[in-house]
């Protein structure tokens, strides 16, 4: 396997419809690590899937350099970056069967047919392929076929895989077993990985670390748990969690004191000093919606800062309820328990856990540190 470099590295595009050029990806550089399992994620147009395949040179970079081990890889072809991809689309041969399939980059590789027969028997077996090698793909279901496009990844035995959206075809409950699978595939090959999805959630449970994009920008590279919890700005802190962090408009006026509206919350003693600058400036504060509780299951989180709000709506889930309200001209989500009688157009008590709080800079949306 292979470590992969990315070295300020951007890509324009002529844009035909308005004339110019627009910038695809801007200066980026990060370093993917040997065996690593990294995750590019973000909206449609960031600059994900150019990234991917700018490292699989299937687009060129219009500067900066890219790194495949010790390599620079700018002018090789994607044949010769020893790298294997799994696209959206699964790509197989249809009047091939499925072992033909997996053999087939094998044989215009000039694989001998010994080890050809030793790759298939190989990856078969670690996606439970075995039962399937002599079916056609249009005899599988959407998962299978998946399997069989990572299958004829793995026997090329590549120094970098690169999956592009390959989930997105399927249905949620087949999306949550191949994630698994993935998940997986990675411990057994100790693989480098890369992988572009728009699914928030499928870039927390599979990434080891994750990239996270807006507009060719990348905004903060760090694991699901640092994302979560550590977010640094606006963007990364709404895309970032299902659902997504709340945002009050705010005013700090004081070193402890943060009036929301018509609400004045206490600001924990251990998070004073962080914000002590931004005393009388207008500031964001954000909060998860897991952090703001019914009062009556308020049992393990400090009760002082609560409000009497009027609810909007309720989505009742099973084990919890999401509650829907307005402060200002925000809608505000509250995950609270399953148990929780909480009725429309109501008002009832909530509990606000400043203890999890985040401010941003109002002007600039980066997190105060």
């Amino acid at each position: 396997m292979a470590s992969i470099k990315i070295e300020n590295v951007t890509k324009t595009f002529v844009d035909d419809k308005r004339g110019g050029t627009f910038t695809a990806v801007n200066d980026a550089t990060f370093e993917i690590k040997d065996k690593e399992f990294l995750v590019f994620v973000g909206p449609s147009g960031c600059g994900k899937t150019t990234s991917l395949r700018m490292i699989a040179g299937l687009e060129r970079q219009t500067s900066g350099n890219i790194y495949i081990g010790d390599k620079v890889v700018n002018n090789m072809h994607p044949k010769d970056r020893d790298i294997a991809m799994v696209f959206q689309d699964y790509a197989l041969y249809p009047h091939m069967t499925i072992e033909q399939n997996l053999a087939f980059g094998l044989k215009n590789m000039k694989t001998s047919k010994e080890e050809i027969k030793e790759k298939i028997e190989y990856a078969s077996k670690i996606l439970g392929l075995d039962e399937l090698l002599d079916r056609k793909p249009k005899e599988l279901s959407g998962g299978q076929r998946q399997r069989v496009a990572v299958g004829r990844a793995i026997v090329r035995n590549p120094k970098v895989f690169l999956f592009d959206e390959p989930l997105s075809n399927l249905d949620a409950k087949l999306r949550v077993q191949m994630r698994i699978e993935l998940a997986e595939l990675h411990q057994r090959l100790g693989a480098t990985i890369v992988y572009v999805t728009h699914d928030q959630v499928e870039a927390m449970t599979l990434g080891e670390r994750i990239v996270v994009m807006n507009k060719g920008e990348i905004q903060q590279i760090a694991s699901p748990r640092d994302l979560y919890r550590n977010p640094a700005n606006m963007f990364v802190a709404g895309f970032i969690g299902s659902p997504p962090m709340n945002f009050f408009d705010a005013i700090l006026e004081s070193e402890n004191k943060l009036r929301v509206g018509e609400l004045t919350f206490t600001i924990p003693e251990a998070l004073v000093k962080q914000y002590k600058g931004y005393v009388g400036k207008n500031v964001v504060l954000g909060l998860r919606p897991e952090d703001i509780y019914d009062e009556e299951f308020a049992f393990t989180v400090p009760t002082d800062n609560k409000a009497n709000i009027k609810v909007k709506a309720i989505e009742h889930l099973g084990g919890e309820n999401l509650v829907y309200f307005t402060m200002g001209e925000r809608m505000i989500t509250a995950k609270v328990s399953g148990e929780s009688f909480i009725r429309p157009l109501e008002e009832k008590s909530f509990v606000f856990n400043l203890d999890k709080m985040h401010l941003f800079d109002r002007e600039t949306e980066l997190r105060i540190f």
